[in-house]
């Protein structure tokens, strides 16, 4: 064990119900760091690219980092990591909580889990008591059911990891619930259809076991210097949650409404907005480990037609997908769709994009209440957001079809349906408007895991976050395309440190620096990186994923983004919009990259990153 690090990763052959440990590498911890880029390592090693995401032979990766389990500011986190059932391409799904450093405390950097097991399982794991338990009474218990009875069975205090019914059911867009009702969840890409097509219900850990620092005195004084900068800076976000920007979004014209055509929706907005719901049915705060901020909302309804809701509350990203993306403007009915989305484990953005892009197919008469099941699919219906939600969690009617996500929607109705199946590689974009921000156009589209605004978290740079630490000391103008692909490549660099460390991004509103992280980083490890030679880290993750994804035949073709958001402006927008200028932005990023034109890494790039002599894919299968 070297400081930083458990010094174990736990492997797991579900088929052979073989559990072995082993060590953790420390050349591997120096290159890829853990959580995002250690994961990304033994993915792109050990998955061969003919793999089917639901298949035994797909890997589901659990990793932590040197982060989790310290002091380090707002490190509850980890990343999940498997071949995606929706995309079909390399994915990673972040999620907060505490179940990251639970499992650092009990031993383990990591989980990797290959095979199927004959029945369901669940793991335990104890320190170093590590058994697979059936699961054969928990299948078919949604996310929360599920959480409250292993917690019983195993440790009340144990921390769990699961799947819903929706996972089971292999949902393409199944997700991840970890800390019980918080539901902190590892949601985008079907990393949950993965767990459940491994036959895998849960994994509940509890450790006891300190996390070696290397200057943990060193490390107090860091955290200690920073920490009040950040609840500075973030006070709105901890009052009011991630929600908070709902209004100001609707103004500048990042909120997507009416599946992303609408331009203005100002009272719409009020009615779901973070502030809302700090008037009404917020009962308290929810933080991650370590965490300083504390924008989880804690929900609860006790009366009316949606009473029973009581447990986390919608982020900005599920009340623009579940509300003003359908144009729902009901705040109760948006909570209820998400306990819903969370009990059976499916992924909020997603579910919302399928749902709006249900509705906009049946206003144009391309689906019929036969297709349906009799629902009216109008605009703003609470009750086909509520029906729809639950048939795509519980793979039943059109849900089914939804459920796989809208580019295979699109595919199976047709009719030009593609021109408003709003995704990028098969996976719906997140609840920001590329026509507002220009950054987010090369942003989603060169994202390795499809449509992700957290690969890059540019648009702050567009909107009221100066970063002068990669020479933006003001706003950058956010209709412009120039110099965005040079500041997208730098950002999305940073942001798989961000995920490896791991550490929550949200620490950009903080005003953390990267010297920060590095200062940390050091103090906790004992290393010495300069700033250049972390930032060359990131490089080097983001460029291995790049390749695992070439070799399944992504491109420039592929770096694009949907056409309503590259040639329809958001009406009655005035000027406050533009249409994105794709190609010279991802000219620029290639170039800056030191990409070829098609936006593959060159020899030169591959070598200087230490990537030219990696192993072939499939090569290293391990036991």
């Amino acid at each position: 064990m070297f400081p930083g690090y458990a010094g174990k990763v736990v492997r797991v052959n579900l088929t052979r119900k073989r559990v072995k440990t082993q060590e953790t590498s420390e050349e591997l911890a120096r290159r890829f760091v853990g959580g995002r880029g250690l994961a990304a390592k033994i993915f792109f090693d050990e998955v061969p690219v003919a793999t089917e995401p639901l298949s035994p032979g797909n890997l589901l990766i659990f990793m932590t980092g040197p982060f989790a389990g310290t002091s380090a500011l707002n490190s509850g986190r980890h990343c999940v990591t498997c071949k995606s059932p929706l995309t079909g391409l390399y994915a990673h799904s972040d999620a907060g909580g505490t179940w990251g450093q639970e499992l650092k405390f009990s031993g383990h950097d990591g989980i990797v889990f290959s095979g199927k097991a004959r029945k369901p399982v669940y793991m335990w794991i104890q320190d170093e008591d590590v058994e697979l338990r059936s699961a054969r009474h928990l299948w078919g218990l949604d996310a929360y059911e599920t959480d409250e009875a292993v917690r019983k069975e195993t440790d009340e205090k144990a921390e769990v990891a699961c799947i819903g019914p929706a996972g089971e059911k292999l949902v393409k867009v199944a997700s991840i619930l970890h800390d019980g009702k918080h539901a902190r969840m590892a949601a985008r890409a079907g990393v949950g259809a993965v767990m459940g097509s491994k036959n895998l219900k849960a994994v509940a850990v509890k450790g006891s076991k300190p996390v070696r620092v290397a200057d943990s005195e060193k490390l107090q004084s860091l955290v200690k210097e920073t920490a009040p900068i950040i609840v500075s800076n973030t006070s709105r976000m901890a009052k009011y949650g991630t929600s908070n920007i709902v209004e100001s979004a609707e103004v500048s014209g990042d909120l997507p409404m009416k599946n992303w055509y609408q331009g203005r929706w100002e009272e719409g907005a009020k009615k779901i907005s973070g502030e809302k719901m700090a008037e009404t049915i917020l009962v308290s705060r929810y933080f991650c480990g370590r965490c300083v901020i504390g924008c989880g909302r804690v929900v609860k309804i006790t009366t009316g037609k949606y009473a029973g809701v009581d447990g986390s509350g919608p982020e900005y990203e599920t009340v623009a997908s579940l509300g003003s993306l359908c144009l729902v403007d009901n705040l109760e009915a948006v909570a209820m769709a998400n306990e819903v989305c969370n009990r059976y484990g499916i992924d909020t953005i997603s579910t919302g994009a399928a749902i709006a892009f249900a509705m906009e197919a049946y206003e144009k008469g391309l689906i019929s209440k036969k297709d349906t099941g009799r629902i009216e699919l109008k605009w703003g219906s609470e009750e086909a957001l509520l029906s729809l939600t639950r048939m795509i969690g519980a793979r039943k009617g059109i849900g089914k079809l939804l459920g796989q996500g809208v580019r295979a929607a699109a595919e199976k109705i047709g009719r030009n349906s593609e021109e408003f199946a709003i995704h990028i590689k098969g996976l719906e974009l997140p609840m920001h408007d590329p026509r507002t921000y220009t950054s987010l156009a090369v942003a989603y589209a060169t994202s390795n895991r499809g449509a992700c605004h957290l690969e890059g978290v540019t648009h702050p740079l567009e909107r009221n976050t100066p970063f002068p630490e990669f020479g933006y000391e003001t706003v950058m103008n956010p209709y412009a395309p120039e110099g965005k692909g040079e500041m997208t490549a730098k950002m999305q660099n940073l942001m798989c440190m961000f995920d490896s460390l791991p550490a929550c991004k949200f620490l950009i509103f903080g005003k953390i620096k990267i010297q920060n992280l590095l200062d940390w980083l050091n103090a906790i490890t004992g290393w010495s990186l300069t700033r250049e030679e972390f930032l060359k880290i990131g490089e080097r993750i983001f460029n291995l994923e790049r390749l695992y994804n070439l070799r399944l035949g992504v491109s420039r073709k592929d770096d694009m983004i949907p056409p309503r958001i590259l040639s329809n402006k958001r009406p009655d927008r005035g000027e406050a919009t533009s249409l994105p200028h794709i190609g010279k932005m991802l000219s620029d990023y290639y170039q800056y990259r030191g990409w070829t034109e098609e936006g593959i890494p060159t020899k030169e790039k591959l070598h200087e990153l230490g990537l030219i002599d990696e192993q072939p894919i499939g090569k290293k299968r391990q036991p």
